[in-house]
């Protein structure tokens, strides 16, 4: 009779992490290439309109100005090399592109209000647009609702196209030190540690989003127990959580589009 193989000892099965750079040029290259893939992501998925939506990510060194995409550049074509520094005066000081005012505006606040937080998402996505319009939370629905539970905001009020630095200031302090917030008639907004977590979680609100459209329109949704829901998200809300959630996707996208890493 085969024996059964022996199993390999925990220590020697690969498991990703995130890296910790010796400088902060290694760490300044590795957010841009992540950038660079989660805008190259935010395309696939359709989250584009037009010149709307950007992503953001805090210099390591400068802390007070965030690496962006650069305006009306398809998220399609963004590379690591493209991207724009711009300051907190919103004025571009390294790169050849000009800056989405309404980038600034709002990633600048929510940089200057969230010492703690690497990486601002925001873009214009269906299923986002269509739960701001109803002005309403994530409910804590599904498992990967549970990851919002108690964790996001509403910015109950639409005040058109955001550019005035107090507007962006309301939004930074709506969100508050919650991973997201839902900008009514406007979309989502999220936030993390890094750039794989911020992305993590818009893409991961959007799909709520769309499922919990989608069950309202087929019935009544039933929610999870407060207790069980908030016991869910300590376990799947944290941004290391969300960091390695997103791996998968930052595998395809950079095996598929290695051009972005340029």
């Amino acid at each position: 009779m085969t024996e059964t193989p022996a199993p390999i000892p925990v220590e020697q099965l690969r498991f990703a992490m995130p890296p910790v750079h010796d400088s902060v040029v290694d760490e300044r290259a590795y957010r841009k290439e992540r950038l660079a893939g989660a805008l190259r992501l935010f395309g696939r998925f359709g989250y584009e309109d037009g010149v709307s939506g950007h992503i953001t990510a805090r210099d390591p060194e400068f802390t007070d100005c965030f690496w962006v995409n650069p305006f009306g550049v398809p998220f399609a074509h963004v590379t690591a090399g493209d991207l724009i520094l711009v300051n907190g005066a919103g004025q571009v000081v390294v790169g050849r592109y000009h800056v989405n005012q309404a980038a600034f505006t709002v990633h600048a606040q929510v940089h200057l209000a969230r010492p703690d937080v690497v990486a601002v998402a925001h873009s214009h996505s269906v299923h986002g647009r269509a739960l701001s319009a109803l002005g309403e939370l994530i409910e804590p629905i599904t498992q990967e609702a549970c990851g919002f539970y108690e964790d996001h905001a509403l910015v109950d009020r639409y005040t058109g196209v955001i550019v005035d630095e107090e507007e962006g200031r309301r939004i930074a302090g709506a969100l508050g030190a919650y991973k997201a917030v839902i900008l009514r008639n406007h979309g989502l907004l999220t936030v993390g540690d890094s750039v794989d977590a911020a992305a993590w979680w818009f893409i991961s609100m959007e799909r709520c989003a769309q499922v919990q459209l989608a069950a309202r329109a087929a019935g009544k949704p039933v929610l999870i127990e407060h207790r069980d829901a908030v016991a869910t998200r300590e376990q799947l809300g944290s941004d290391l959580v969300a960091w390695i959630n997103y791996q998968p996707l930052w595998g395809q996208i950079s095996r598929a589009e290695p051009d972005l890493l340029h």
